[in-house]
């Protein structure tokens, strides 16, 4: 399998946590006591070891890294995570020093100007970047992308580029197949399109004038919590909304986004599919924590987006005392019994996780007919319920094996349980959970309806 490539500014993100109760006598500025200092990759890194993270395949990081300390320090960050292929470099590596109290930062201090050294590029960037299935190209503004030998290179690109721009960066190169501003950088870029405010009319606007000025094949604009907006230049844009994310860190948003978009194309997504699937993770991402979740001491493992998004969600919940709540079927072919039911298990606690049978699963219990929906649209159409806050998706027979790794304080099932002993009232007591019966708006199943279809 080919990699995903990863080219740009390498930096080292450091945060020296702290608390402050008293301000300085010589100047209204606190006094930061009690320092703890947390490193992770930053930049083009921050970028490679989120798609690393959430993909099998290999993802190889390409850029200039200077010899010094905090090289050595992003090396080690960096170890079993990705590949990493160096480019010479001169001027110190990249350090941004964040300041904090608490979620408050209170100054950063950035030091370091590596810059890419004159001469031939290393043969082994150049194959790497030609054998790439896709090549994400994070522009830092620290001159990677500007230096003529790495344009060259990306020109040469093996699969889709995607380019996540910087208002100090250069422009993309003409190839590329997606670039993705956030929403202040194209106004800043397009800022000769007359269009006013920050509305869809005006971010389309934009995002065609961004296609005419740099001759890329699709422009999509960011929009945090209000999703995406893709356009290729002509044509209605595609408006792709984010799934709202209650509490969370959008620090490294963007980033993620534009690993995911990349990820997706190098799997054979098509640029629509692919921005849908970044809004998604880039989702996911932020109710995780962001980049201010990293932890170096974490053993990497593949494809956890979804359970990692979950994971975070049930952290918050009990963290202030909540009730978590799950209930479980398979949901092929939602009708108003199954709402009903959902809108009062979301009642009973602070957040619902649905658990689905995968569509192995469903064949196994419903005939070899059934499911009429794939549980990747079934997760969706759920999701898509205010009330209901996350969808797992489980291989086995019974959700007894998702449950122990959910623990719900609750498990909710329709009112056609009433009376029976829930199979998974067993498992739920080993830490104290309560399995529970809701009332069934009589009359509704899916078997029914697909009876009435066949007359």
């Amino acid at each position: 399998m080919r990699p995903l490539v990863v080219v740009g500014d390498a930096l080292l993100d450091v945060d020296l946590v702290g608390s402050a109760s008293r301000l300085t006598p010589d100047a209204p500025v606190p006094v930061v006591e009690d320092l703890e200092t947390r490193e992770r990759p930053g930049g083009a890194a921050l970028a490679a070891v989120v798609a690393a993270q959430a993909t099998d395949r290999e993802v190889v990081l390409v850029a200039p890294l200077a010899d010094d300390d905090g090289a050595a320090r992003l090396r080690a960050l960096l170890a079993g995570r990705v590949r990493l292929v160096t480019i010479p470099a001169t001027g110190g590596t990249a350090v941004k020093r964040r300041v904090r109290v608490g979620d408050h930062s209170v100054v950063r201090l950035d030091s370091g100007a590596p810059t890419v050294a004159l001469g031939e590029l290393p043969e082994e960037a150049r194959a790497t970047v030609r054998d790439a299935a896709a090549v994400l190209v994070a522009d830092y503004g620290r001159g990677t992308t500007a230096d003529p030998a790495v344009r060259a290179l990306l020109a040469e690109a093996g699969g889709p580029v995607v380019w996540d721009p910087h208002p100090r960066g250069a422009d993309p190169v003409p190839s590329v197949r997606l670039v993705t501003p956030n929403g202040s950088e194209a106004a800043r870029v397009a800022a000769d399109v007359p269009a006013d405010g920050d509305g869809l009319a005006a971010v389309g606007a934009r995002a065609e004038a961004l296609i005419r000025h740099w001759g890329v094949g699709a422009v999509a604009v960011t929009l945090g919590a209000r999703g995406a907006l893709l356009s290729y230049g002509e044509g209605a844009p595609m408006v792709v909304p984010a799934v709202p994310v209650t509490g969370g860190d959008p620090c490294g948003a963007g980033d993620s986004f534009a690993a995911a978009a990349a990820l997706a194309l190098a799997d054979g997504a098509v640029t629509g599919e692919a921005v849908a699937a970044a809004v998604a993770f880039a989702g996911r991402f932020v109710a995780a924590g962001g980049a201010s979740a990293w932890d170096a001491s974490a053993v990497p493992q593949p494809n956890v987006a979804a359970e990692d998004g979950v994971s975070a969600l049930l952290a918050r919940v009990r963290a202030t005392g909540g009730t978590v709540v799950a209930t479980g079927g398979c949901f092929d072919l939602l009708h108003a019994g199954h709402v009903a039911t959902l809108r009062a298990a979301r009642g009973l606690g602070d957040c619902l996780v649905v658990c689905i049978n995968s569509d192995d699963s469903v064949s196994r219990l419903k005939g070899p007919s059934r499911p009429l929906v794939t549980a990747a649209d079934r997760a969706r159409v759920l999701e898509a319920l205010e009330f209901v806050d996350a969808v797992v998706v489980f291989d086995e027979d019974t959700p007894a094996e998702v449950l122990d790794r959910l623990r719900p304080d609750v498990w909710a099932k329709g009112g056609d349980y009433a009376g029976a002993d829930l199979p998974e009232a067993a498992v739920l007591r080993q830490w104290g959970g309560q399995a529970v019966v809701l009332p069934y708006l009589d009359g509704h199943s899916t078997t029914a309806l697909v009876e009435r279809s066949r007359v």
